[in-house]
């Protein structure tokens, strides 16, 4: 691609962006407005014209994921050398290639996770503490060392900043003391202080940094709202004094102050920098005219980032919508938690039976202890559900398997795989790994490890698409990549996350749950700054959606508890358009029951209990009459009419729908329609075909 092509697509405000190839620069940019295609467009420009080599720039964000995506559209687009990594790995290479040079012996070692050391300094004066208690004072430590506070500093900062420490601040201050004391005489470095060491070798070593300003001469860091004082140390120090920084982000999604980070960088940048050109990124391509005007009216009636002053205000976003409109938010208030969860997991069921891939359905929670209900709520409606946050995608046993197996297969020849094409030849490895065309029925292991081999196949149909020449080699090349950058495909489930881990992220469906008082804003969210930052936290939930938007709360937290609960305030001034959904008391027992199978089976009478009995109305080993030649029909009808749509088969119908199609015979799309599974989307999509190969044809 050339520079010109480079700029071809964009919209007027991120072609601004590509065209300022010198520094210093400031975007502005909204949630969903194309921000990673500006930096990443404007950094292919820059070296597509000579401005500078790929090699001498650095671009920095805060996950391994966002720099592997920024690599691989670099490399799309004619930049393949362009360095981007967070600001560990870029500190860590720094430090692993100059140690020898400068200090000399072995270098220390590299800690995950400083709560065995956290552990032992705590037992060394005397405090006994419990895991979470553990995790709490690790995250303090944490606090301390990237906003450049000493032990004997700590006490004061709390003070000052108004912090609520987790324990005792002597206490604290004493296991942090001890943990420093027990790291360096270990010889272990933990995140902090591995960047606290790159900067003072190239501080006390001036060849260091020479070497290093020669190599780096062009930076972008993105997410720059997020920036720590220590991570500032670190980007000044590389700088040397040099302006040939862009810095990328959004005032309206600060949302990690308690780590440290502070937008106050992002907001005086063009003082730090009066040179500085700014520019505001504001048309949003994710989400609906209807979910743009909900979020710019919650962060309107805000008071902004940091101090809500002037600086705040002329830095606010308002987004300017450019999808075409869709359904209005909808808003839920429940009886209790249970009925609340019960009644989102009915509607993700239904997006679902519409059509809606449940990779791309998220409910969202301010807490991880959320989770649960919600978890009980969707196995029992039979939804599959994916928990972010949980094992790391290509660590599972069943991924590293198929990988393994993928890599030979591209060492080997194979008979049965000639002429196939790329999707082919990955369906046949993974078969081999023990995957299926249909998924298991119900939850447990057995579906948790296809949709595992399930999401590698549609990764595999995902890369054909984009690249029609792309073959295995290809293909394990992008898994490599993938695996490093910690970049997992999508799993065909509905999404369970916390706010603060879906940012970033996008689906068709959102539900946005648990929005009362006291959960968010968050109870220890106490002075206005911090109150102000639960807001935003809603915001970039609100942001994440894509189409549908449901929100919702629940004024018990258990069947027959208390009402004592108050909606969130963020709601306040939103909207009147609340929906009572919870049932009357009589029916709430009935459906509550039904949890555990009411439903009966029409041979014998038992209750039903598994999703795939309910959809077929009878027990799985029970005798039911259905025409054979019917069922088989329907499966080659289906095995076609996904190979056209270039969809897994289940997506059209699992096979315990086809079943029940094949036992009911339905002779009109109203008898259609009344079988589980069928939904409106599927009706109206594949209704006539079903019924022309029924008895109803």
């Amino acid at each position: 691609m050339d520079a010109e092509g480079v700029l071809a697509g964009l919209d007027p405000e991120q072609r601004a962006v590509a065209e300022a190839v010198r520094g210093p620069v400031c975007v502005l940019a909204g949630a969903g407005t194309g921000k990673t295609r500006a930096i990443t467009h404007r950094i292919a420009y820059a070296t597509l014209t000579g401005i500078v080599a790929p090699q001498q720039v650095l671009a920095v964000t805060f996950t391994t994921r966002a720099a592997g995506e920024l690599r691989g559209r670099l490399r799309q687009l004619g930049a393949p050398g362009v360095q981007a990594r967070t600001f560990h790995a870029a500190a860590l290479r720094q430090l692993s290639y100059f140690w020898p040079k400068v200090v000399g012996g072995d270098p220390p070692k590299i800690i995950e996770s400083k709560l065995p050391v956290v552990a032992d300094a705590a037992r060394s004066v005397g405090l006994s503490l419990g895991r979470t208690e553990l995790r709490d004072v690790a995250s303090e430590i944490e606090w301390a060392k990237v906003t450049q506070r000493r032990p004997e500093d700590y006490a004061a900062a709390v003070k000052t900043t108004g912090r609520k420490p987790p324990a005792d601040v002597t206490d604290i201050a004493h296991v942090y003391a001890v943990y420093e004391q027990l790291r360096r005489e270990r010889n272990l470095l933990d995140f902090e202080g591995m960047l606290e060491l790159t900067v003072a070798v190239l501080l006390e070593h001036p060849e260091v940094a020479r070497q290093v300003h020669d190599q780096y001469r062009y930076f972008v860091v993105d997410e720059f709202q997020d920036v720590n004082p220590l991570q500032r140390l670190l980007l000044d120090t590389w700088l040397g004094g040099r302006k040939e920084l862009c810095v990328v982000g959004d005032p309206n999604q600060t949302i990690y102050s308690f780590t440290g980070a502070t937008p106050s960088y992002l907001l005086d940048f063009p003082q730090a920098f009066p040179d500085a050109k700014v520019i505001k990124l504001v048309r949003d391509y994710r989400s609906t005219p209807q979910v743009v005007r909900l979020a710019n009216t919650v962060i309107g009636l805000g008071r902004g980032p940091g101090t809500g002053g002037e600086t705040a205000r002329r830095h606010r976003l308002e987004l300017t919508a450019q999808r075409e409109d869709g359904p209005e938010p909808v808003y839920n208030e429940y009886d209790d938690e249970v009925a609340e969860a019960d009644d989102v997991a009915r509607r993700c069921r239904k997006l679902i039976d519409e059509g809606v891939p449940a990779r791309e359905i998220a409910v969202l929670f301010r807490i991880n202890a959320q989770s649960e209900t919600y978890e009980q709520a969707l196995s029992a409606a039979g939804v599959p559900y994916v928990l972010r946050g949980a094992e790391r995608f290509f660590e599972r046993p069943e991924v590293r398997e198929a990988v393994i197996r993928l890599r030979a297969a591209t060492r080997g020849t194979d008979a049965e795989t000639e002429g196939m094409g790329l999707i082919q030849k990955v369906r046949h490895v993974l078969l081999g790994a023990g995957f299926t065309n249909d998924p298991p029925e119900g939850a447990g292991a057995a579906r948790a490890r296809w949709e595992s081999l399930a999401a590698l196949a549609q990764l595999a149909e995902d890369m054909a698409a984009d690249n029609p020449a792309a073959d295995l080699p290809d293909f394990v090349t992008e898994l490599e990549e993938r695996a490093a950058a910690q970049h997992a495909p999508p799993l065909e489930g509905v999404t369970l996350a916390s706010l603060h881990a879906a940012k970033g992220l996008e689906w068709d469906a959102v539900f946005l749950v648990g929005l009362v008082e006291g959960t968010l804003p968050i109870i220890y969210a106490e002075t206005p700054d911090q109150a102000e930052e639960e807001r935003r936290l809603f915001y970039v939930g609100i942001t994440r959606a894509r189409e549908h938007l449901g929100l919702s709360w629940a004024l018990a937290r258990s069947p027959g508890g208390p009402r004592f609960r108050r909606p969130s305030r963020f709601l306040e001034g939103v909207t009147t358009k609340v929906t009572t959904h919870t049932p009357a008391r009589a029916d709430r027992t009935k459906r509550r029951t039904a949890k555990s199978g009411p439903q009966p089976c029409r041979v014998c009478g038992r209750p039903l209990t598994a999703p795939v009995e309910r959809k077929l109305g009878r027990c799985e080993d029970c005798p039911a009459a259905f025409n054979e030649d019917l069922l088989l029909r329907l499966k080659e009808w289906r095995t076609e009419t996904a190979a056209d749509q270039k969809i897994p088969a289940y997506v059209v119908f699992t096979d315990a729908t086809l079943q029940a199609i094949a036992e009911r015979d339905p002779a009109t799309l109203e008898e259609l329609a009344q079988i589980p599974g069928v939904g409106k989307v599927k009706l109206d999509k594949y209704g006539e075909a079903v019924l022309s190969l029924c008895g109803g044809g």
